[in-house]
């Protein structure tokens, strides 16, 4: 039985990377992932906008969200891998440990983003660093 791995992308740098690293050392992952893309809908809950048109905002930004992950899917396919792409809505950080706990993924690889501030940011990114901290399977970070 193959790991079963989670990787959460979005559109950032971060997650290229991380996808060039797992590409770079590709022999040593199964060829099939689960690519995991999060439309942060707590992002979306802007002021101004009216109540008539959060459900259009909330369209658009899961076809954003798609274009992303469809992006990410071409990218690994490209390089040989079956990947499982998945598209979710919520806040990021709970969504993506939710997922791994509940699916009893074995690992995860995730991207930690360079400095936004705080010390544990500047270390991990805050996403990663909650991650870490908060699921069940070990994390790879890149």
């Amino acid at each position: 039985m193959e790991t079963k791995i989670l990787v959460p992308v979005d559109g950032s740098d971060t997650a290229g990377r991380t996808l060039e690293k797992i590409i770079a050392l590709k022999e040593c992952f199964p060829k099939e992932l689960t690519l995991l893309h999060v439309v942060d809908v707590d992002k979306l809950a802007y002021r101004m906008i009216p109540d008539f048109q959060i459900e259009m905002v909330r369209e658009n930004a899961g076809k954003a969200g798609q274009h992303v992950l469809d992006s990410k899917v071409a990218i690994l396919e490209e390089a040989g891998f079956t990947v499982d792409a998945r598209l979710d809505f919520g806040p990021p950080r709970q969504s993506i440990c939710k997922i791994a706990n509940d699916e009893a993924f074995q690992l995860m690889i995730i991207g930690r983003r360079e400095s936004t501030g705080e010390i544990r940011d500047v270390l991990f990114g805050s996403v990663a660093n909650y991650v870490l901290h908060n699921v069940a399977c070990p994390v790879l970070l890149f």
